[in-house]
């Protein structure tokens, strides 16, 4: 299985969720998938939880965040 093409499924509009990145035809941010799944909720949780997301959405979600990881420059925080 490859991976999905987060663009045909994650949308970035300065009138959506204040521009945010969000699941196409969802008011619904990648930060809330990805922090969902980080605090310990599974890909089944968190559609239980927004029913109208699919296993390929929270899947672009992943893709997108490690796209994003992969191109920015990385500061470590303070503990």
């Amino acid at each position: 299985m490859g991976r999905v093409r987060w663009q045909e499924r994650i949308v970035i509009a300065p009138d959506l969720h204040h521009g945010d990145p969000c699941i196409k035809g969802t008011h619904i941010p990648v930060a809330m998938i990805v922090g969902s799944l980080a605090d310990g909720m599974t890909p089944r949780e968190v559609q239980d939880a927004y029913p109208q997301l699919t296993v390929e959405d929270i899947q672009a979600a992943l893709a997108y965040v490690a796209e994003v990881i992969r191109l920015d420059i990385l500061v470590p925080l303070p503990a």
